[in-house]
């Protein structure tokens, strides 16, 4: 591959997608998003004004874990469909398909990763006002897990723009992953697990786990967070198969790696044997 071929495109498609409304709206709601659940996040147990950067964190995954697939998933399918004869334009370019998309996909990535990151760093000022800086690095590794969650998301919207040559039918079948992977998929594993006992269902919920992005950042963050009380079940099953938290969290580091490169490496595949 030509990294600096790579590097034109994505700095690109970055200049395009930064000059969208679309993500400038993103970014500002996600701020605002940000602030007002670090602010407010955990008002129900007693508190008030802005939580530590360890409470903020715990407050946050949840909205994470919802608003990063979606906005990787459209936006991503948005920018690799692609107007009506910008991408053949762009594959008739002295450059390989592999690193059109490669390039097209980095530069979503690092617009969305501007946008979250302007976010977080907003609310984590004021945190700092507040509290003082202890819990930062659980904090960043929020952080660094939210950009995880977004580039496997986003390698997932390639596989989509992919397999659906077609706008509409990409962007309906991105909704549909993500309800998968954010609602549906936990309710699937748990019924799977349901019909065994003992080991067999520890194994199932183990090896549940690896099969979506969200529930592997779910159970990182709450391995940082070291709030083993909420892991849930499947989480509960990491910990009893790996014996310990930091080999958990490396496992699942791992994997979200994977979940980067294979949807990638499948899609530069599907794309050398299509006639576009």
């Amino acid at each position: 591959m030509d990294f600096q071929a790579i590097y034109d495109i994505a700095r690109h498609e970055l200049t395009v997608t930064i000059r969208n409304r679309w993500t400038a709206l993103f970014a500002a709601v996600f701020a605002i998003l940000v602030t007002g659940i670090a602010y407010f996040g955990v008002m129900a147990e007693g508190y008030s004004g802005m939580q530590s950067f360890t409470r903020t964190s715990a407050s946050l995954l949840n909205l994470v874990l919802y608003i990063v697939p979606l906005i990787s998933l459209t936006m991503g399918t948005l920018s690799l469909t692609g107007d009506k004869g910008s991408m053949e334009l762009m594959f008739s370019q002295p450059v390989s398909r592999s690193e059109v998309v490669v390039g097209k996909m980095l530069g979503v990535f690092f617009s969305i990763a501007f946008s979250t990151m302007a976010g977080f760093a907003f609310a984590g000022m004021l945190v700092v006002l507040g509290h003082g800086t202890d819990g930062l690095a659980r904090y960043a590794g929020l952080v660094a897990l939210s950009l995880l969650l977004s580039l496997s998301f986003l390698s997932i919207a390639l596989l989509v723009a992919t397999v659906n040559g077609r706008k509409p039918r990409a962007i309906g079948f991105a909704l549909f992953l993500w309800f998968f992977f954010v609602i549906f998929y936990d309710l699937l594993a748990i019924s799977g697990a349901l019909f065994l006992r003992g080991e067999a269902a520890n194994a199932v919920l183990f090896l549940s786990l690896f099969g979506n992005p969200v529930d592997m950042v779910r159970v990182s963050t709450l391995i940082l967070l070291e709030n083993a009380s909420i892991f849930g079940a499947a989480g509960a099953a990491l910990l009893r198969f790996l014996g310990g938290g930091t080999l958990g969290l490396v496992v699942l580091v791992s994997a979200l790696v994977v979940w980067i490169g294979a949807p990638v490496v499948i899609a530069c595949r599907l794309l050398r044997r299509q006639d576009v």
